[in-house]
């Protein structure tokens, strides 16, 4: 159930986000993206994809484990996004 609502959340987040970027510039959507990835997308979709993988393995640990890991990961593409959405010039 749970699972379920994060996945609906996601999905309806990425559609929102589409939509608002929709029309705008370049820089514009790059800095939306990366502040929607490092805020909403990267622990969402880290925890979703931990906890399944945690009860295929049914070892708590592998979820944290896959969580730290993917975290952490998906914090920095947005932040590589984000910066590249400030920094570059368009």
């Amino acid at each position: 159930m749970a699972i379920g609502l994060v996945v609906i959340a996601l999905v309806l987040t990425v559609s929102i986000v589409f939509i608002i970027c929709l029309g705008k510039s370049k820089k514009t959507t790059l800095i939306i993206w990366g502040i929607t990835i490092m805020l909403i997308i990267a622990p969402l979709f880290a925890w979703v994809i931990s906890i399944l993988y945690g009860i295929k393995e049914g070892d708590g640990f592998a979820t944290v484990g896959l969580m730290a890991i993917l975290f952490p990961t998906l914090f920095l593409v947005g932040l590589v996004i984000l910066l590249v959405g400030a920094f570059k010039k368009f």
